[in-house]
């Protein structure tokens, strides 16, 4: 079985918003489309807790971007965003969600961050997605959404990491750094993913 996953499009990654993708809006067209040639799809949603540990405003003397420590691990220091049942953190109402057999929320412990889909940065705590895809028989895994060089590529890699043959749709993302972005391409394809355009999928 072939999943589609959409990663975090939601208003705070879109114009506009607190941490907003440069032409993030232009993506969701790109995964509207294509969602009708996968038998299963899935979405992620950060959501994070008011005084969540990633956020610049939860360190004294910190802005955003900046760095710090979080879970033991380097941690960049982000603007507050998609914060629990705010508008923010809702998927924008340009994506088509009817077809989302099920939504996988991370970023919900205010010690440590989570980009990937499926755990978070330490990899200390599964968040179920990679269970429920095998339970699913998903063998390919196709990943669009917001942003490319963090909470995208990211999940990319730990799907490959558990074993899905995992493809990269990149007109169905955006990345805040290009360069960044450059880096996380190499990265992928080091671990075996495929990067595409989405008028190459076929299976």
């Amino acid at each position: 079985m072939n999943a589609l996953l959409l990663v975090d499009v939601q208003y705070d990654f879109l114009p506009g918003g607190a941490l907003e993708v440069t032409e993030g809006d232009k993506i969701i067209p790109v995964l509207n489309q294509i969602q009708k040639k996968f038998d299963l799809v899935v979405a992620t949603q950060d959501w994070h807790p008011k005084d969540h540990g990633s956020f610049a405003s939860s360190h004294a003397g910190k802005n955003p971007f900046d760095s710090t420590i979080l879970g033991g691990l380097d941690q960049i220091l982000w603007p507050d965003h998609c914060v629990q049942g705010e508008k923010g953190s809702e998927f924008s109402s340009q994506l088509n969600m009817h077809t989302v057999e099920a939504i996988f929320r991370k970023g919900t412990d205010p010690g440590i961050d989570s980009y990937s889909g499926f755990f978070d940065n330490g990899k200390k705590k599964s968040t179920g997605l990679g269970d429920f895809l095998k339970g699913r028989g998903v063998k390919k895994v196709f990943v669009g959404g917001l942003a490319a060089d963090f909470c995208v590529g990211f999940t990319v890699l730990d799907s490959l990491d558990l074993g899905f043959k995992t493809t990269l749709i990149e007109d169905a993302t955006r990345p805040i750094d290009k360069e960044g972005w450059e880096k996380m391409k190499q990265s992928i394809r080091e671990k075996g993913g495929k990067i595409i355009n989405s008028s190459e999928i076929g299976f």
